[in-house]
């Protein structure tokens, strides 16, 4: 009991956090976020690129990444008859590379029982589940993840809607090409899962090495699979820091700025 209650706590650090917290709950299949899978059969003209795991907004050219943050809402699950996953959170690296430093919520349904979780990762690791935080469809969170010194990154995510908050201090190498804003299909039991129906959610605002992402189209991509678009982005927000993503082909309005 004198364990758990220190999980409760608003910080933990580094492998002290993994070994209280543990990996995906006890007798599930381990989830994994795993970088981009690119789908060069897709042509879209919603976004700039495709993915078979990934939709949203990742930011090349201002590399390196030492820092990122980002708010978005929890979407709710819609009930499926087989196993659906869907994942939001924000990362370093992942986008052309196979690194990947992260932070997020699950959005999951099984035979029309949602699920929702908060939790950190990097790769290859699987997610490690956030006990501390009690994760609810329309909930709103934040995040960050910031480089300290030499390998040191402080992961931090935050339930602004119940208060729960969470934060650990991780060793990562990766070389910090890429920052993203993703709504992804992870990878369960060793393949790609098939998107749940998560409706729509907004991820506004957010920064990047401590200033304005400036979002452009260019930057945003769709989610392809078996042939069918099943996740699209907007247009960014009029300042450039945000936007809405929604389960299918319709392009969604950008949030108001």
């Amino acid at each position: 009991m004198v364990w758990r209650r220190m999980v409760a706590t608003v910080s933990s650090v580094g492998l002290v956090a993994a070994a209280l917290l543990g990996p995906t709950a006890s007798g599930a299949e381990a989830i994994v976020h795993k970088p981009r899978i690119p789908n060069h059969s897709a042509t879209t003209t919603a976004a700039a690129w495709s993915s078979s795991n990934w939709s949203g907004y990742a930011i090349t050219s201002g590399a390196p990444y030492n820092a990122i943050t980002g708010t978005w809402t929890v979407p709710a699950a819609g009930s499926t008859k087989t196993a659906t996953y869907s994942s939001n959170w924000i990362g370093i690296d992942g986008f052309n590379n196979s690194n990947l430093i992260q932070t997020g919520t699950e959005s999951d349904n099984s035979h029309g029982r949602a699920t929702y979780a908060a939790w950190w990762e990097i790769l290859p690791a699987s997610e490690t589940r956030i006990s501390s935080i009690t994760v609810h469809p329309g909930d709103v969170m934040t995040a960050s993840i910031v480089k300290g010194s030499g390998t040191s990154w402080t992961i931090t995510l935050t339930d602004t809607t119940t208060g729960g908050s969470f934060s650990t201090v991780q060793n990562y190498t990766g070389p910090q090409t890429s920052a993203e804003w993703i709504e992804e299909a992870p990878q369960v039991g060793g393949k790609v899962a098939t998107l749940a129906h998560y409706g729509q959610s907004t991820f506004d605002p957010g920064t990047v090495n401590g200033i304005n992402p400036g979002l452009t189209t260019g930057d945003s991509g769709v989610m392809v699979q078996n042939r069918v678009q099943v996740s699209t982005p907007s247009k960014p927000d009029g300042d450039t820091d945000g936007f809405n993503v929604a389960y299918g082909s319709a392009v969604p309005a950008p949030p108001a700025s």
